[in-house]
Parts: C-alpha cells; structure tokens; sequence
C-alpha cells in the first residue's frame, strides 16, 4: 500500500525522474568536462552573447545568486567572461567557449536520443512538454 502513494505523489515521482534524468545528463554531458546545467548555461551564453545575468537567472529558473556561482566556474575554465557596465553584469563567451558549443550541442542531441530510445520519441516530447506546461502553471 505504501509503493500506491509514492506513485500517485507527483512530489515523488517529479523527483525520482529528476534522478534518472540527471543521470543521463551527467553521462551525455560527460565528455564536454562540465556538467549539464553549466552547459546549458553555456550554450544560452553562446546564442546571446553579452547576456545579463539576471537574463540567465529568468532563463534557467534558477536565484541569482547560484547563476553567479555557475559563471564563476565557466569564467575559471575560461570559456566565459563577464564585462561589467553600470551595475549591469554582462557574460561573453570566450574563444574557448564558442569552441565548445558543438561538443555541447552534441551532448544535448545524445541525452534526448538516450531517453528518447527508451520512451520513444514522441513519447519523450509529449513528456517535456507537458512537463514544462505543469511547472510554468504551479510557478
């Protein structure tokens, strides 16, 4: 009876996908030398160059704060800078940087195709889209 509320708890269940999920990241984003989120964050970087800060917070739904620690990081890899103007902190990609937006793309096509050959692919679309439609309503 027990296992019976686990899986009707969207609580749980949303948290045990982020597990598994993760760990098809982490594996997919293994050979670009830096984590999924910091990945994503590059790629966003590469598409907008001279984006703020507070742009890549909105965009990745994450504090301020942690965005700031996660550029840190890029910045010390030295595949991002940031140029500051006013109080306005904007984040550059360095050469470095764009280099490795292939290998991240790549990264990105592998983990959908990972998950996609178990699910299926419309499957693994339907999933995130309702997924993505679920946490923009309980935001």
């Amino acid at each position: 009876m027990p296992e019976k509320y686990l899986q009707n708890c969207l609580y749980f269940t949303v948290n045990k996908l982020s597990r598994v999920i993760t760990k098809m990241a982490e594996e997919s984003f293994k050979p670009t030398g830096i984590s999924p989120t910091h990945g994503f964050l590059m790629m966003l970087v590469n598409n907008k160059p001279g984006i703020s800060q507070s742009e890549l917070a909105e965009e990745l739904h994450m504090t301020p704060s942690t965005i700031t620690r996660f550029i840190d990081k890029l910045v010390v890899k030295g595949l991002a800078e940031r140029k500051v103007q006013g109080k306005m902190s904007h984040i550059h990609p360095t050469k470095a940087g764009e280099e490795i937006q292939v290998q991240l793309e790549k990264a990105w096509k592998d983990l959908f195709r990972t998950y996609s050959d178990i699910l299926g692919e419309e499957e693994g679309k339907a999933l995130t889209k309702a997924t993505h439609l679920a946490a923009e309503q309980l935001d």
